[in-house]
């Protein structure tokens, strides 16, 4: 049986092995576990994006310190609210047109906070 399995098309076997947990959450009735686990990885994924955030924040910290009040005001305005967009987006869900508000929102987070950045390092 095993040879069986070592054999088998990969994307097949990847297909099965989901069918089979599919079967085990119906068979068991684990609906309800499903959701909080989902909800678990929700707030898991939301504090792994704000400690990326807090890391290179952390180590960034001494050149920002010396921007222009301005600069530095905007750049952590600007990546602040880039993480409250995301959210926003996690827990409260978007459809149709609140995607393309989350994309523009993120989108021009990024690009705020890469021009303050290139502003402030651009040397003459």
């Amino acid at each position: 049986m095993r040879g069986f399995f070592q054999r088998m098309n990969p994307t097949l076997r990847g297909f099965l092995i989901i069918l089979a947990i599919v079967l085990v959450i119906v068979v068991l009735q684990l609906e309800s576990t499903l959701i909080a686990l989902s909800l678990i990885a929700k707030v898991a994924f939301l504090l792994a994006i704000a400690f990326f955030v807090f890391l290179v924040w952390r180590e960034r910290r001494e050149d920002i310190a010396v921007w222009p009040r301005r600069a530095s005001v905007a750049f952590y305005a600007a990546a602040i609210i880039a993480v409250a967009d995301i959210a926003a987006y996690i827990y409260g869900g978007a459809h149709g047109l609140e995607v393309l508000a989350f994309v523009g929102v993120l989108a021009l987070c990024g690009f705020a906070m890469f021009r303050i950045w290139r502003d402030q390092h651009h040397y003459i």
